[in-house]
């Protein structure tokens, strides 16, 4: 009796931790976060930058990363070209390196962009750390080829830039959703608009957590050659600047929008990757572990990303299997309750996988099985980092073509 009621006692305070885990990560995070940032800003917290005078913008550099992207260049050419920034203060540089399509003759078409190529490819973070010697400018704005920015973006980010303590901005991503398109891109649209949510909020509170490369700024001087093996460069290369004594502000004003992935498998081969680099971040961003010296970023990276790479995705198996222990053992409703929940939301996002399987995708099962794809990617990832099988050559995924 002894030992069942200790196995019961075990299995018991698992289901507890796994659920609070779970919880803390997706929700509870986001709730006290917003209730510090409200707390700071009835204290006085920092005023909202304000828009320089136009003759006050400084030199800015825009650096695009294109890798065969010749059905979408011109149309991300006539988007850079309608920035809304002055033309003597803005440097365009295109870089091309390995793409064997027609990209680089595309853009060889228009003087005014300096275009970098050669024909062997490295990878994006060789391409940036190759592309940042040739910037004239003391800020960089990094975008990809496939995304389109909002005219206004480049100010709205160049504004945070008054404040010295400001190493980097982050713009925010964008899924764009467009007529029967919309229920495809509503899982992957809800978890940036998510994102966003809480960039937002780390950024008021400290910092933002990580930049996405769709568009991300940093001043030159700043910037941090990463190693050419990196995967995911732009979230290393932005909390590099956290490590080295400044912040990364989150901009919601500046966006890049880009069509939702054109399929599962495809947006199954970003999300992995994406996981596979997270955990080498990890050991590229050691120092931000120690709460002594970070600690607020150290509370906000491990809150905020390293529990969701890390213990979630275990934690939803060990709740899952301790509530069905529970139950055996004769749980009572409660835990009846959460067990068919839990039933429930699997059913839903299995369902909601069959149908995407098939490039149908039912927005009603999209979120629940959005959740379980980005969960099932961390160990996958995770799998493919421990065997060192992760290229730094990503292997670009197809997007839906716009209407």
């Amino acid at each position: 009796m002894i030992i069942y009621n200790s196995v019961a006692n075990t299995i018991i305070i698992i289901f507890w931790v796994s659920l609070f885990l779970i919880f803390y990560s997706y929700v509870g995070y986001g709730i006290l976060v917003w209730i510090l940032v409200k707390i700071k800003s009835l204290l006085g917290g920092p005023k909202a930058p304000a828009i320089p005078h136009d003759a006050d913008w400084p030199a800015v550099a825009l650096v695009v990363a294109a890798y065969n992207e010749e059905d979408f260049i011109e149309e991300k050419i006539r988007n850079t070209f309608a920035l809304d920034y002055p033309k003597d203060k803005l440097e365009l540089i295109f870089i091309t390196d390995g793409s064997s399509d027609g990209t680089t003759d595309i853009i060889r078409q228009h003087p005014s962009i300096h275009l970098l190529h050669q024909p062997e490819r490295r990878g994006k973070v060789a391409a940036m750390n190759r592309a940042i010697q040739q910037v004239q400018s003391p800020l960089v704005i990094f975008c990809d080829a496939n995304t389109l920015l909002n005219t206004g973006c480049i100010k709205e980010i160049v504004k945070h830039y008054a404040d010295p303590k400001v190493g980097g901005v982050a713009g925010e991503k964008k899924i764009m959703q467009q007529g029967k398109d919309a229920a495809a891109a509503a899982g992957e649209g809800l978890y940036w608009k998510y994102e966003s949510f809480l960039k937002k909020l780390d950024s008021d509170l400290f910092t933002t957590v990580g930049a996405a490369g769709e568009l991300f700024s940093v001043r030159k001087a700043l910037f941090e050659k990463a190693p050419e093996g990196t995967i995911i460069e732009d979230f290393v290369q932005s909390l590099k600047l956290v490590i080295n004594g400044y912040v990364v502000r989150y901009e919601p004003n500046a966006y890049a929008a880009e069509a939702p992935s054109a399929s599962i498998k495809d947006e199954m081969k970003r999300k992995v990757r994406i996981c596979a680099g997270a955990f080498q971040a990890m050991l590229l961003l050691k120092p931000l572990f120690n709460p002594f010296v970070h600690p607020v970023a150290s509370f906000q990276f491990v809150s905020h990303r390293i529990l969701r790479w890390t213990a979630c995705p275990v934690a939803l198996i060990l709740l899952l299997i301790a509530n069905i222990g529970i139950v055996l053992m004769g749980g009572g409703p409660f835990y009846q309750l959460i067990l068919v929940l839990q039933a429930i939301f699997y059913a839903l996002g299995i369902t909601g996988w069959i149908y995407a399987s098939r490039n149908i995708r039912l927005k009603a099962v999209y979120i629940p099985f959005y959740f379980l794809f980005m969960n099932l990617s961390v160990f996958i990832g995770f799998n493919r980092f421990i065997r060192n099988k992760q290229t730094v050559l990503w292997e670009k995924a197809a997007r839906q073509k716009a209407a």
